[in-house]
């Protein structure tokens, strides 16, 4: 019996010895030499611009006309600036300026001319992300509101202009480990005890957290509405005296934006084929209180600001135009850069079927649910149409970044 008790101890010890062996050699996540996980790589391929779908029939002026906006920002900006993306793929702002004086210089009532523009000066780069070419694209607006300057009546519901104590971070200048990242608080005074805090939460400031300090810059009378401006971040508001306001996005409370349309979906009441702007804005309106306690379940808040030149501003301070401007991840997209997208779009009249969006698009503008590589937001205007096809574009999609020839070749 000693004997078969010490074979299985044997046994058994050989199995633990096993175990330990593949624990300590098991394969972990494959990391780049860059530290940047496969899921995470954008990989970059180029292609001639005969490839794209429907690059011959685009209206590659209309796309001009928004690139030049960008070329504008460009020349604002310090030489060494980072346009961004991945690994800073877009260049410096300087690497566009040839390029951008090339652009105000093409005689738009030239057949074609801003077709070879763009393709005597660009490469056109296949983007992948995690090795997945596809992605998706949804739309967004510039909403309509009913307001005024002052509260009364059913106008009650405020849009707050920007908090002097709020405290934006740049975490990179402390750490080269946290380049890019950055974070916004609040500074509670107390002397040598002053503390960053993490700014209010949507329900905080819905129940007072900014009243009183003069912050309101309209009310608007329905909180639906306030809400959609807040996902959208910019819009007009009519006014009660017959005037109109244009707001602008300020900044934001840096809290984790939430879709709420997942939570509609999850409590059964919305599916993931219906659910859409329209719908879950029905939803809110016929609900009113559920509908609060719902929207307060994104704790992100956004202030604005009034503007009073052309409009609405993406995120780099550019006009946006219509059908032009899409909003992108800046992390992985390079911020004023073109873009050509193959995809899909819904109809403005949802009877009729999703038409092709093969466009070239220029990178102008961010937002807080855009993430991933192959990622955007198309800017649609203002306007029923526009609300229309913007609630309900959720489509997939591929697409290509246009460097200038120089930054291209040093890929």
């Amino acid at each position: 019996m000693s004997g078969r008790i010490a074979i299985l101890w044997a046994g058994a010890l050989l199995v633990a010895l096993g175990l330990l062996l593949w624990w300590m050699t098991r394969p972990g996540p494959l990391v780049a030499p860059d530290g940047v996980l496969p899921e995470d790589r954008m990989t970059y391929r180029a292609v001639p611009f005969i490839a794209l779908e429907g690059w011959a029939v685009d209206d590659h002026g209309a796309a001009l006309g928004a690139f030049v906006r960008s070329c504008e920002r460009f020349s604002k900006w310090p030489k060494g600036r980072s346009l961004g993306g991945r690994d800073r793929i877009g260049g410096t702002a300087n690497d566009w300026l040839d390029v951008c004086r090339g652009a105000g210089a093409v005689g738009l009532n030239q057949p074609g001319a801003a077709q070879r523009f763009f393709e005597q000066n660009f490469r056109a780069l296949a983007i992948s992300y995690g090795a997945r070419p596809d992605g998706l694209f949804t739309g967004y607006y510039e909403p309509q509101l009913n307001g005024s300057r002052t509260k009364q009546g059913p106008y009650n519901t405020p849009l707050y202009g920007l908090p002097k104590d709020l405290v934006r971070v740049n975490l990179g200048e402390f750490s080269d480990s946290l380049k890019g990242k950055r974070i916004v608080g609040r500074l509670t005074k107390g002397g040598a005890n002053d503390k960053l805090r993490p700014y209010y939460e949507r329900d905080r400031i819905n129940r007072g957290a900014l009243a009183g300090r003069g912050l309101e810059l309209v009310y608007v009378d329905d909180p639906v509405d306030a809400f959609f401006l807040h996902i959208q971040g910019s819009g007009r508001v009519r006014l009660d005296d017959g005037g109109d306001m244009r707001l602008g996005y300020a900044g934001g409370n840096g809290r984790r934006y939430y879709a709420i349309g997942r939570e509609l979906i999850k409590r059964g009441i919305l599916t993931v084929e219906n659910v859409s702007m329209q719908s879950i804005r029905a939803w809110l309106s016929d609900h009113p209180k559920e509908g609060r306690a719902v929207m307060e379940m994104s704790p992100s808040f956004i202030f604005f600001r009034e503007l009073t030149g052309p409009g609405p501003l993406g995120a780099m301070s550019a006009p946006l135009t219509p059908g032009r401007s899409i909003a992108v991840d800046r992390r992985l997209i390079p911020l004023g850069a073109p873009m050509w997208l193959q995809s899909t779009h819904p109809a403005a009249d949802p009877s009729q079927p999703a038409q092709s969006l093969n466009r070239l698009l220029v990178a102008q503008d961010t937002g807080g649910a855009i993430k991933g590589g192959v990622r955007g937001d198309v800017f649609w205007g203002h306007g029923k149409d526009a609300a229309e096809i913007a609630g309900r574009m959720k489509n997939t999609g591929r697409w290509f970044l246009l460097l200038p020839i120089p930054v291209a070749d040093r890929l």
